[in-house]
């Protein structure tokens, strides 16, 4: 293993042709419909992924993008803000059918870019080539289901409601200007799946993208310029200090969809000057707990724990962080983890087969291996043999046992390779964790005695927000919805929580009268009003 770690790095004439890229010079952002030319300082972008030279291991150089300043932050707003013109904007007074075709024609625009885009995920934020692949194909499906699921939202609203004497149409209204902020590890999927439904359901949008997965927007930018009315979509970059905060004390953000730090999100939402005003949907930290019962069928388990906890190497915040296993089967199931643990590939994320690639994050190796030692003096091993070693960005993952509350892995959201291991006696240990921990968004049963599995269910459903059986966490299906207790999340994002959590319920009423019933009905056929009908999209 020490071998291939040394050796896990290749020359440039090493890569395949069909997997190395150009540097990607973004020397514009879109703001007003139009992509504006920067001539100021750029951040330049490096691969997690080194290069071997003459004078040794290189980073290699992927592109750069601007470094704007409050100013053009401003700037942007701007054109956001006027492009909504407090709900008369072009926009938002859409109809339901001319957002979804403007949203299509954007779909269409970006599928062409499958290819650049997935190979800018591999070498940007080194997720496996398969996986990349799905991460795009998964967003276009998400978008897909998204434009399904306001069709249906909108013909449940194309109708009247009579009660009481009063006739109502009740829709859903867009909220104002969105910032979206997406996380690294998923920087094309979870960035969409806040930013579409708050653009298709009539809010103006300003898009900052994660400083790790910047780039891969890059090819984006003209598509959202030909597919939406000016303004509509704009972009900014650089320093969270120097341009969020700016955007965030104007007052002027309406919704912030955030994703990422609770800490990061606590700065953002105080900065605001009206905080009650600013609706907040945001995903952050878990800590999500995986209780492996003595009856646990061991075979099965193990694999779903690997994947939960090592796919992506661990960056998921979904990902399995902390199991609990009963003392009576530890042995067993440690054996068998660092058996499974041992067939796992690494190497680039253009290789057949690699599961284990390198960080994005910069020194996360050294804050890894902080961790470690923090447990190892706390007394904890490592459990299976290399791990824990790294060169530069590639970390091969380490089994923590037996790990303890005194040890900062027992807390600390690792988001990386490493498992730690707990052995219980009493099932009241892991629900106790569940119950004391500042995190809520899942938990993962392995056993197969049902009586014992519905008592441990009914306090966690309580606790969090998803409980999975003999599975590891996860987010999908997209139907489902997606959120978390305590300081894991606020705000429900699935396909069609989405599109509610950036609108507000909105009606026009009338008394049930001879002259109201008239001029309702004249709007009505005369398509007089976008709110106020009853088109009925197919």
């Amino acid at each position: 293993m020490r071998n291939l770690l040394n050796e896990i790095f290749s020359e440039e004439s090493e890569i395949p042709n069909e997997n190395k890229i150009l540097p990607i010079n973004q020397d514009g952002y879109l703001s007003a419909g139009e992509i504006v030319k920067w001539s100021g300082e750029f951040e330049s972008v490096y691969s997690p992924i080194y290069v071997k030279s003459q004078s040794g291991l290189e980073r290699k150089y992927l592109g750069k993008y601007p470094l704007m300043s409050e100013k053009e932050a401003l700037e942007v707003l701007n054109a956001a803000v006027s492009a909504y013109d407090s709900g008369k904007g072009i926009w938002p007074t859409f109809s339901v059918a001319e957002r979804i075709k403007c949203v299509e024609a954007f779909v269409a625009e970006m599928k062409k870019q499958r290819d650049l885009m997935v190979n800018i995920l591999m070498w940007e934020i080194c997720k496996t080539l398969q996986d990349a692949q799905k991460e795009f194909d998964r967003t276009i499906d998400y978008i897909v289901d998204t434009i399904d699921a306001l069709k249906e939202l909108d013909r449940n609203a194309s109708r009247f409601v009579i009660e009481k004497g009063i006739i109502g149409q009740i829709r859903r209204a867009p909220l104002g200007v969105v910032l979206c902020m997406g996380p690294f590890n998923y920087p094309l999927n979870e960035t969409f799946t806040t930013l579409i439904p708050a653009l298709i359901m009539g809010n103006t949008i300003m898009f900052k993208p994660p400083k790790i997965g910047v780039l891969l927007h890059s090819p984006l930018l003209k598509a959202f310029q030909n597919s939406f009315p000016k303004g509509v979509v704009n972009t900014i970059y650089g320093e969270g200090e120097k341009v969020i905060a700016p955007l965030m004390k104007s007052g002027r953000i309406d919704v912030l969809a955030f994703i990422g730090s609770s800490r990061v999100a606590d700065i953002l939402k105080k900065q605001h000057p009206k905080p009650h005003r600013l609706k907040s949907v945001l995903g952050l930290e878990a800590k999500n707990a995986g209780i492996i019962l003595k009856d646990a069928v061991l075979s099965s388990t193990v694999k779903e724990c690997l994947i939960g906890s090592l796919s992506y190497n661990g960056q998921r915040c979904t990902a399995l962080k902390i199991l609990f296993v009963h003392e009576d089967i530890i042995d067993e199931f440690i054996s068998l983890f660092i058996k499974e643990l041992g067939s796992l590939e690494i190497g680039m994320p253009w290789e057949k087969n690699v599961n284990i690639t390198p960080l994005p994050e910069p020194g996360k190796s050294e804050y890894l291996t902080n961790l470690i030692n923090d447990a190892i003096n706390n007394g904890a091993k490592i459990m299976n043999p290399n791990g824990g070693t790294f060169n530069q960005t590639v970390f091969y993952p380490a089994i923590l046992y037996p790990v303890s509350a005194a040890m900062k892995i027992y807390h600390e959201e690792q988001f990386g390779p490493i498992v730690p291991i707990v052995a219980y006696k009493n099932i009241e240990t892991p629900l106790k964790y569940v119950q004391d921990s500042p995190y809520g968004q899942q938990v993962s049963i392995f056993g197969q005695d049902y009586k014992q599995i519905a008592n441990i269910i009914d306090p966690l459903v309580n606790q969090v927000c998803r409980v999975n059986i003999n599975s590891q966490c996860q987010r999908g299906p997209d139907t489902f919805p997606f959120t978390g207790r305590k300081d894991s999340a606020e705000g429900t994002l699935s396909v069609s929580d989405a599109l509610k959590v950036f609108t507000i319920r909105t009606l026009v009423a009338a008394k049930d009268t001879d002259l109201n019933k008239s001029i309702i009905d004249l709007i009505v056929r005369e398509r007089k009003s976008k709110f106020l009908s009853t088109d009925f999209i197919l």
